[in-house]
């Protein structure tokens, strides 16, 4: 693996995370937006990043042994952690990353592409369509997304080969885990090569051998979130209640509903609107009632933790 330049389309929370991520490790990083817009929504999560980053590493030399529930291991390993030297590359990182509205100039001399856009096939696709007229030989796609499967979405890319699934966990810094995916049409070589990219930037990469919609994570995480709306949406109980049945009851940090606002109310909406159209009397869930919930909370600009309210309340 020689990657040197990575471009990360689409600045959301996951997008943001990785490009800073990567930045951080030392890589060349520019994130491509559509609008000027987006940027203006962009450059608030990389200022958060950096104080996030910031005030980790701080924390982090103040504990005393190795404590993987609060150590942050994509920042740094316990063993040779140095405070002046993350913190240096935390600045670096701010410092460095470019935003870039025309995709050709953004792409120009990639290595790798990250795409992590709305969790919507056909926008996926349609970008697809539009990078592959701009895009280097040379240049690896991977997509970020959680649920659509690579084999979908490969044709477009106009590379099947050296197309794959690249899903990151929220809070990547640290929960460092990163689920690699394959089409059976990708070239195993770039298969390797993402896996080793992953190391680069301090993820733990996770073989996923198979294609299957969800991968490893959300295959067991979503339909929990599923059942946490279900219950909400068909009045059995409140999202407090429900969330504390699932924390108290298993001893996990955090229930369906802050797990929801972690992720973004916008990411939910969209996977949500993939099932929509089961009938009813098919459906295990009741997507249409969770489909007008979350469109409600959106339409209200309750976003999640990134609009500083969701379900919950954020300072």
């Amino acid at each position: 693996m020689n990657y040197k330049k990575i471009v990360v389309a689409g600045g959301g929370v996951l997008g943001s995370q990785i490009a800073y991520q990567a930045a951080y490790c030392g890589f060349d990083v520019t994130i491509w937006l559509r609008s000027e817009a987006s940027i203006g929504r962009t450059k608030p999560k990389l200022d958060n990043l950096k104080k996030v980053y910031d005030e980790t590493i701080k924390m982090m030399a103040e504990i005393k042994e190795n404590d993987s529930r609060i150590w942050a291991n994509g920042i740094s390993a316990y063993e040779n952690f140095n405070k002046d030297a993350c913190l240096k590359a935390s600045e670096n990182a701010y410092a460095s990353i470019k935003l870039e509205l025309n995709l050709e100039s953004a792409v120009n001399n990639a290595d790798l592409v990250i795409e992590s856009m709305a969790e919507i096939a056909d926008e996926k696709m349609a970008f697809y369509e539009k990078l592959s007229k701009v895009l280097p030989e040379k240049t690896v796609i991977v997509t970020n997304s959680s649920t659509l499967l690579p084999s979908k979405l490969a044709k477009s890319t106009g590379r099947s080969n050296k197309y794959l699934a690249l899903h990151f966990a929220n809070t990547i810094w640290k929960n460092n885990m990163v689920e690699v995916m394959a089409s059976p049409k990708t070239d195993p070589k770039y298969f390797e090569e993402v896996i080793e990219f992953a190391e680069a930037i301090r993820m733990i990469p996770l073989p996923v051998r198979k294609e299957k919609s969800g991968y490893l994570l959300n295959s067991m995480l979503v339909p929990l979130l599923f059942s946490g709306m279900d219950l909400y949406v068909n009045g059995v109980s409140d999202p407090k209640s429900i969330d504390k049945a699932w924390t108290l009851g298993t001893g996990a940090p955090k229930g369906p509903f802050q797990i929801l606002d972690t992720v973004g109310l916008q990411t939910a909406y969209n996977i949500v609107q993939m099932y929509v159209k089961i009938p009813s009397f098919l459906a295990p869930y009741n997507f249409k009632g969770m489909s007008k919930m979350l469109k409600k909370y959106i339409d209200e600009g309750k976003l999640g933790k990134a609009s500083k309210e969701g379900f919950y309340k954020y300072d």
